[in-house]
């Protein structure tokens, strides 16, 4: 049912039924959480395996390293093959970090804000010149902007569109200004839009013109395997940028964070020769090695691509019914249609919702005060500020069924009142309770 098909009366009636049933709500002392991506239980046991693969009699590389010791700063040469044939990035362009890919981004923000790179002054020279700035596609990864924000970055808002950001803005924003340093980028199943980017995208990223020679693009490739439904694959940025001379602005991140244990994968970052040799000096100042008993015990375990895949299919089974379940209940409990609108991603770990302007925060705070924990408001744009107060991160994945269905209920309420109240509101009403 449509807003303008509803008459005020009728609206008024809703509202009642609405509030009715979040004060059931209220009163049911609950104390639910979808408001991180994080693995659920099921998905964690799967890999069980991964405890018993090592043990005192099996700890050496395939080239006789002992991964007990130091050594091997740059990640074990197996580890490395397997992201290499997994991803089809060339093995001399990789490099493996410890468990957190995130932790290799803030590493690598503050090697460029301390060192430089490629003979460019370091970043946080540059920021006592003038303001640095950052392209921020929105909505977008909240750890992001966070990480860009703590260095003093301004940020600057690029809308996400269905192929991926408007690359219009970006090439301009970038061509013109020599303070515009980056841009992240997730580029397929976006968090936490699901948005795959074309392959004009990632075209247009490769040979785009820069006005600051130290432009990095931070291509953070978390979901490149998390598929849900249909299997999409974007274009190799890398390969791409190699015919463009741009390889060296390709940061290239990717983990087994949400294969295997989150904090207790391995994460890789890959980038032109020129950047895999700098980092590599500078990581000689850093540590002696990561975690290669960790290393082997991701390769022990995974084995191949093609068992990463049947891997990824298992999780898939597990995680779709949730999504599936997320789907039907705001289809089926959507009031009117400009209420709120979803797409139902074909892979990754969320599901957004855009409410109506004016609706998101009030929506999340009433869940929150009934007990359920779904997002902080505006955590999909840099500083907290949704200019149009509508975007809702949901994230499906950890809490069992029932939970989520109970939680996603009350959401529905929560989101499907706020959104006849801010109608009513633009009719003139402003006191539902008393008309």
């Amino acid at each position: 049912m449509r807003a303008q098909e509803t008459t005020t009366a009728e609206l008024l009636e809703k509202v009642k039924v609405l509030k009715k049933k979040y004060k059931e709500y209220l009163d049911m002392d609950l104390s639910l959480d979808i408001s991180r991506g994080l693995p659920c239980q099921e998905q964690l046991d799967l890999n069980g395996e991964m405890f018993h693969v090592l043990d005192e009699n099996n700890c050496m590389a395939e080239d006789g390293t002992d991964c007990r010791n130091y050594g091997v700063m740059y990640g074990l040469p197996e580890c490395i093959r397997l992201f290499s044939e997994l991803l089809d990035i060339p093995e001399e362009q990789i490099i493996l970090g410890g468990e957190s890919s995130l932790n290799l981004m803030y590493d690598q923000f503050l090697r460029y804000y301390t060192f430089g790179t490629l003979g460019e002054k370091p970043w946080g020279v540059q920021a006592q010149e003038r303001k640095l700035k950052w392209l921020c596609p929105v909505p977008g990864y909240d750890c992001h902007f966070n990480l860009t924000e703590a260095l003093g970055f301004e940020m600057i808002n690029i809308p996400l569109l269905d192929g991926g950001p408007d690359m219009d803005l970006v090439e301009k924003l970038a061509a013109e200004d020599p303070s515009v340093k980056g841009i992240w980028c997730v580029p397929q199943y976006s968090n936490p839009t699901g948005t795959v980017y074309s392959d004009e995208t990632v075209d247009r990223l490769a040979e785009m013109k820069t006005a600051a020679p130290d432009f990095r693009i931070f291509w953070d490739n978390a979901y490149a395997v998390h598929h849900l439904y249909k299997e999409n694959h974007v274009k190799d940025l890398l390969k791409a940028s190699r015919k463009h001379g741009t390889e060296d602005r390709v940061l290239y991140f990717f983990s087994t964070a949400k294969i295997t244990f989150p904090g207790s994968g391995v994460c890789m970052m890959a980038s032109g020769p020129a950047t895999v040799e700098e980092t590599k000096n500078l990581l000689k100042l850093q540590i002696f090695s990561h975690d290669k008993l960790n290393q082997l015990r991701h390769v022990k375990y995974l084995k191949s691509p093609e068992n990463i895949i049947r891997h990824m299919k298992e999780i898939a089974a597990i995680l779709r019914p949730r999504f599936d379940l997320v789907d039907e209940i705001l289809r089926e409990n959507r009031l009117f249609d400009e209420a709120y609108q979803w797409k139902k991603p074909d892979g990754g770990y969320f599901i957004t919702v855009e409410t109506c302007g004016g609706c998101a925060a009030k929506a999340l705070a009433m869940a929150e005060q009934a007990g359920v924990k779904v997002a902080t408001p505006a955590a999909t744009y840099p500083y907290h500020r949704d200019p149009h107060d509508s975007t809702i991160r949901l994230a499906p994945t950890h809490p069992p069924v029932e939970e989520l269905k109970q939680a996603m209920e009350l959401f529905c309420v929560c989101v499907n009142l706020a959104a006849a109240e801010k109608v009513l509101e633009e009719r003139g009403i402003r006191d539902a309770d008393n008309m």
